[in-house]
């Protein structure tokens, strides 16, 4: 028999998943593919958001009309990271006599030779390489065969560039993916994975244009959250909750006990408002999601690094348009130091350019990030 082994977080399973099995089978000539589930996988840091149990439901929910597709709990059961070659050898010592082979996207062959034990993965199964980008795996193999002394196979299939992380994204905002299977995200929706109580009430409180800004900015802060060293979590929760207050006046109920700083300019008032509500009404206990709320109007000097994210976010979100924001955004995936000092700047000649006051706040964080930069320089 010819059996396939497809790996992987499945946080969610989404439909280019089953359209890449579908393509193995009928490539390769399969008679099984065995779907595994990882319990932490090696490159995904902090696990997966869902469940084990939870993702393997939605699996078997997911590939429910394919037969030939067995969903296996190894991984899950074994616990601890989930290392491809101790996968390769469980189902190895299961099919002795039969053909195996291990599947793989296009984007992780490069980081193959990475891998742990990538000569025992291979003793074991031959590598098929599939989906978006496959045709420029070819650079590679010569280099596979010089190391392995094996060749891999590539799979004929171009799916959709779908991603597990915009999903999640999108079901935490309450939207409805159109990469996910109807039965997938009707029991995701009945189970409310991928959710936070709190956020959707903050979110009802918002405009439904006021929503999509906020979907747009908690998009853009989780996409650079990692590379700066910020919890994707926070980043997702603050970016989410920043203008929860947006569209309430001061004299809303939900803000009965809040008072508003002195002098404070109109424009920034909704930051403060809105950490009141993720604190008091939201439930947020976590100082620097509050912060980054507080803050993400004005800035301030000593903002952290959460502090910056959101308020560029904030600010650079693909729907943004003004004269300097391709030059900031081209810094906010180079320095995000860089980004926020222009970004200031580019504020503070706005404001004064129109005769707009100048919030303290604002001017001292400018002050700040370009001494940092500067006495950054004089050391390197």
């Amino acid at each position: 028999m010819k059996i396939g082994i497809f790996g992987g977080s499945f946080d969610p399973v989404h439909t280019e998943h089953v359209r890449y099995v579908a393509a193995a089978k009928r490539e390769l000539g399969l008679d099984t593919v065995i779907v595994v589930p990882s319990y932490v996988a090696p490159h995904k840091s902090g696990g997966a958001v869902l469940d084990g149990k939870a993702r393997a439901t939605l699996l078997k929910i997911a590939f429910r009309d394919m037969p030939y597709v067995r969903i296996s709990e190894y991984e899950l059961d074994a616990g601890g990271t989930s290392y491809t070659y101790l996968t390769c050898r469980k189902f190895r010592g299961e099919y002795r006599q039969d053909e195996l082979y291990f599947l793989v996207g296009a984007d992780m062959l490069e980081n193959f030779f990475s891998w742990r034990q990538p000569e025992d993965i291979l003793k074991n199964v031959t590598l098929a390489v599939c989906g978006r980008g496959a045709e420029r795996c070819e650079k590679y193999r010569e280099r596979f065969r010089k190391c392995y002394g094996k060749d891999f196979v590539i799979v004929p299939f171009t799916g959709a560039d779908v991603s597990s992380r915009e999903i999640r994204l999108e079901l935490f905002f309450g939207k409805k993916p159109m990469s996910l299977d109807p039965a997938v995200y009707e029991y995701i929706a009945e189970q409310g994975f991928y959710s936070d109580k709190a956020v959707s009430s903050a979110l009802a409180l918002e405009t439904p244009k006021r929503r999509e800004h906020s979907f747009r900015v908690a998009k853009l802060a989780v996409a650079r959250a990692e590379s700066v060293g910020v919890n994707k979590r926070k980043a997702l929760y603050a970016a989410a909750l920043h203008d929860c207050a947006k569209n309430l006046s001061i004299g809303s109920t939900l803000l009965k006990g809040f008072e508003l700083p002195e002098d404070v300019p109109s424009p920034v008032a909704h930051q403060y408002a809105g950490a009141y509500l993720a604190e008091k009404i939201f439930g947020i206990k976590d100082e620097e999601i509050l912060n980054a709320v507080r803050y993400h109007a004005s800035g301030r000097e000593g903002m952290s690094q959460l502090e910056k994210l959101v308020y560029l976010a904030d600010l650079l979100e693909e729907q943004r348009d003004f004269p300097a924001v391709d030059e900031l955004r081209a810094a906010f995936w180079r320095d995000l130091d860089e980004c926020l000092y222009l970004s200031l700047l580019h504020q503070l000649e706005y404001l004064r350019s129109g005769g707009s006051p100048v919030y303290a706040l604002t001017e001292s964080a400018y002050e700040w990030i370009k001494e940092k930069i500067k006495s950054n320089e004089r050391r390197g």
